[in-house]
């Protein structure tokens, strides 16, 4: 079932994310995600030649990884085309210190240290989540269980679905199934119920 119908109400913003998964002909995949901002109304920005007009992109930025099967990150290229200042689009070139970094469990943690504050971008720290999990989901089949593997490497007590006490581990990665969670995770739990 949908969200409950809203009160009368105006469009402002919109933001949009496309992510799209490609296995390339060299065995390796590309995963990319574009993101742009768009705005119902002009706005006045000095920058941008004075404002930025009603429906064009107050952000519109790009980033692809390039993956093997086990998840490292060949190449990454990124791009902010459209922008509300002029100094973003050089943060795009840090990202190309995620070459060599591996999706898997701590991976978001490590591109905070990489990528994150002032040296990187807001909006392209937002889709590598996205970029993550695309990759997964394209990755998916293959061989099940080595996906299914990949997957738990990076999403292992993320949600219900992938809980180490869940059937979906219990069935398909026994290994790795606990009849009850780790005691920082029943920890965490305890702390969001309080």
């Amino acid at each position: 079932m949908p969200i409950s119908r809203p009160v009368r109400r105006r469009q402002i913003h919109r933001r949009v994310i496309n992510c799209i998964g490609y296995e390339r002909e060299d065995g390796l995949w590309d995963i990319e995600a574009e993101m742009r901002d768009l705005k119902t109304d002009n706005v006045d920005n000095p920058e941008r030649d004075g404002y930025v007009p009603a429906g064009e992109p107050f952000h519109h930025m790009w980033l692809r990884i390039t993956v093997d099967r086990s998840l490292l990150i060949h190449t990454v290229e990124a791009s902010i085309d459209q922008s509300p200042f002029k100094i973003c689009p050089s943060a795009a070139q840090v990202f190309k210190r995620l070459e060599g970094t591996r999706i898997s469990g701590g991976w978001l943690r490590k591109t905070r240290e990489l990528v994150g504050g002032v040296q990187g971008c807001t909006h392209l720290n937002e889709l590598l989540p996205v970029l993550a999990t695309t990759t997964i989901q394209t990755l998916w089949p293959g061989t099940e269980s080595e996906v299914m593997r990949l997957g738990a490497s990076k999403m292992l007590n993320t949600c219900q679905s992938w809980a180490q006490n869940s059937d979906v581990i219990k069935r398909y990665i026994p290994e790795l199934y606990t009849p009850e969670l780790p005691e920082n995770i029943q920890n965490s739990l305890i702390a969001v119920k309080k």
